[in-house]
């Protein structure tokens, strides 16, 4: 196992000085760095004088020598300073991150659940009345994705005879750098529940099909078939033969769901003015906010690499007839 994890983290460091190097030379792209230049010098500045901004600023250097500066400047906690919101990265990007991290931990307890749930009771039965029904509910649920769903619910639960908010309406205290419990954010169930549902019952149905695909299968393996004819309960079949080996390749799928939460909750946040690290992301984009576009992207590169080790480590548990080399 400690060779496994060797060779994983030595992996996952050379794929992360690789994707940190193909983003820093795109954002120090020149085009990036006039609108850069404009901002600090002004939108009528000349041409001349931007040139001459960014050969004396950022061309005093090679780009290797700037990517090795920054990427020491971030070993040591230095991100850099934000153009967008005039401060250093480090107060910026973490109660953004925090935001969406509430938001991906609820999304996960209420998606997970009911799509394992959904997929075990469509699978047990293949070809059944209950399994097209629970199959065609995630079919339709991860067909209609988050700014579909989110207006569609919007409608439905947004207005006032349910209590449901539909935006985040006091902006100022989810920016925040001191509010740390959710009611100090002025998170509460009505105007948190619709942006938990809209990325809750998207990514419910491909969890759903994944483990509906996957009981099925091993509902029709030799092991079953035996337990069946030796008298064992349909119950115990299921929860201490098929859910195990049933969960090997949605356990896969659930970790892939960590990303694309993180990078995902771009529209449901813009949608619902929730300020996360999605929100964060669109205004860094938006202002050409170049240290902060990068940050954002080494923390959302690492959380791919760390969840798909996670995966890694998990399948070969899951799944004994694995072995570690």
């Amino acid at each position: 196992m400690l060779i496994f994890l060797l060779k994983r983290f030595g992996t996952m460091l050379l794929t992360a000085l690789v994707l940190t190097l193909i983003v820093f030379f795109l954002m120090n792209l020149r085009p990036n760095l006039e609108i850069l230049a404009r901002t600090e010098l002004g939108n009528l500045t000349p041409q001349a004088e931007v040139d001459s901004w960014i050969e004396t600023t950022i061309y005093t250097k090679s780009l290797i020598a700037r990517y090795a500066d920054w990427i020491g400047g971030v070993l040591i906690g230095d991100w850099g300073t934000s153009t967008r919101f005039d401060l250093a990265v480090n107060d910026v990007i973490w109660g953004r991150l925090a935001n969406t991290g509430l938001l991906m931990f609820w999304v996960m307890v209420v998606m997970v659940p009911m799509a394992l749930i959904i997929g075990v009771l469509a699978g047990m039965r293949e070809k059944s009345t209950g399994d097209r029904a629970l199959s065609t509910l995630s079919i339709v649920s991860t067909s209609t994705p988050e700014f579909v769903m989110g207006p569609i619910l919007v409608v439905l639960f947004g207005a006032s005879a349910f209590g449901f908010s539909p935006m985040f309406l006091d902006k100022g205290v989810l920016l925040s750098p001191i509010a740390t419990s959710a009611s100090e954010k002025g998170i509460t169930f009505y105007n948190f529940a619709l942006p938990v549902l809209t990325m809750a019952l998207y990514g419910m149905g491909y969890i759903a099909r994944m483990t509906r695909a996957s009981m099925a299968e091993v509902m029709t393996q030799q092991y079953i078939r035996t337990a069946r004819l030796k008298g064992v309960k349909f119950r115990d079949i299921v929860l201490k033969h098929a859910l195990r080996n049933a969960l090997i390749a949605p356990f896969t799928v659930i970790m892939l769901q960590f990303p694309w939460l993180l990078t995902g909750v771009v529209i449901v946040e813009r949608l619902f003015d929730y300020k996360g690290f999605g929100w964060l992301l669109v205004e860094a984009a938006s202002n050409t906010d170049i240290d902060l576009l990068l940050a954002c992207s080494v923390i959302a590169v690492f959380v791919v690499l760390i969840t798909q080790l996670i995966s890694d480590i998990g399948y070969v548990f899951l799944n004994p007839r694995i072995r570690i080399s």
